[in-house]
Formats: C-alpha cells, structure tokens, sequence
C-alpha cells in the first residue's frame, strides 16, 4: 500500500480509533443509498468491520467509480465481522416518507445482526430506534469513518444491482445508467411512458 493511501485510510479511522480506545468494540457503521430518486428502494446497510481492517480504497461511495465499488464491496463482505441489508421499497417510502424510511431500514439492519454491535455510527441520522444500541451521528460520516464508508459501498452497490435487474423489465427508463435519480433523461422517460411499478409516486407528482 502507498504511503498516501495508507496515511488517507489512517485518517479515515481516528473517530473509530478513538472509539475503541474508550472500550468500544463492534463499532458498526451504518449508511444508506438512494434518498433521493425518483425511483427505486432506499437500502440501508451496516457493517462491523476488525479493529484493524484496512482495505486499499474504501471512500465514501460517491468518491469511488462503479466498477472499484464492485470490488471493494467483495472485499469489505469478505473481510467484516458481520453485516446486513435492509431494502425499503417505494410503496413504504410513499407511505411513510423517505426519511422514516430510512429510519426503519436502519432498525431492521440492527435487528438482523447476530453479531451485536456496541456501539454504531451512523451519517447525519437522528431520532433512530436502536434497539436500545448507543449511537452516535456523523455529520458526512461516509467521508470521515471507515465503517460507515464502508457500508455506503455496500448499500450503493445492493441498489445499483437492484436497479439494473429493473433496467431489464423496464429498458426504456435506463435505470441502469441513471439509478431512477431524476436526471433529463429519466424525466423525459416518465413523460413519454408513464410511471412503473418502482417509481415513487410522492416524488413524480411534478413529471405527469
């Protein structure tokens, strides 16, 4: 590893170093992807990585191109101490918001680790049910804790998958290029077509 990626990572660990010097230790970091289009689950996911893992690359998942999140996804799975998914579909998000959406897919990661966390770190997400876990927020934590840029990549990556999968049923959307975030080409797209099944009605009042 170079110099500068190891001295990156190194920075990317202080809070969580920090916080296994306080006697914490399943440290899970949890993130979510896919607040914000206009189509499509939101998937929460959290991981509780070794105190010492450093795996070459891992960023926040915004910073990472597609094809090194691959990778790096099966890196982190292959090296975590536990992790979960927890995929909330479009039909909740309309029912309830996308932001107790997001809340709720981060109760049930909690709920289906074997393995208890002691503490989790979570990006800029407050009011959470923890199942009585501590937890702290991060205010860009996917940029500034391993753990939770760790579980980004794993929550990106599930969604950009389960995006594709609908590429195939839906090919004239192209979710597959654009993930169901509202670009030209996807408004275009629901104008011409119409919604499908997977698009968020709260979000698409505008586009028909």
């Amino acid at each position: 590893m170079k110099e500068k990626e190891e001295e990156r990572l190194n920075n990317l660990k202080l809070i969580e170093n920090d916080l296994h010097k306080k006697g914490f230790k399943n440290i899970c970091g949890i993130d979510e992807a896919g607040r914000g289009p206009l189509a499509g689950p939101v998937v929460v996911a959290g991981v509780i990585m070794p105190e010492n893992s450093m795996i070459e690359g891992v960023n926040d998942s915004k910073k990472v191109s597609e094809k090194k999140r691959e990778l790096l996804y099966e890196k982190i799975i292959e090296e975590a101490i536990a992790y979960e998914v927890a995929i909330i579909g479009q039909d909740v998000i309309d029912e309830i918001n996308i932001l107790n959406a997001t809340k709720k897919g981060v109760t049930k990661v909690i709920e289906g680790f074997t393995e208890k966390p002691n503490l989790i770190i979570i990006d800029a997400l407050s009011g959470i049910d923890t199942k009585q876990i501590p937890y702290e927020s991060i205010i860009k934590g996917d940029a500034k804790c391993y753990s939770i840029a760790a579980a980004s990549i794993i929550a990106k990556v599930t969604r950009d998958r389960i995006m594709k999968e609908w590429d195939e049923i839906y090919p004239q959307y192209g979710f597959s290029k654009h993930k169901g975030y509202g670009t030209a080409m996807h408004i275009k797209a629901i104008k011409e077509y119409g919604l499908t099944p997977i698009h968020r009605r709260s979000f698409t009042k505008n586009f028909i």
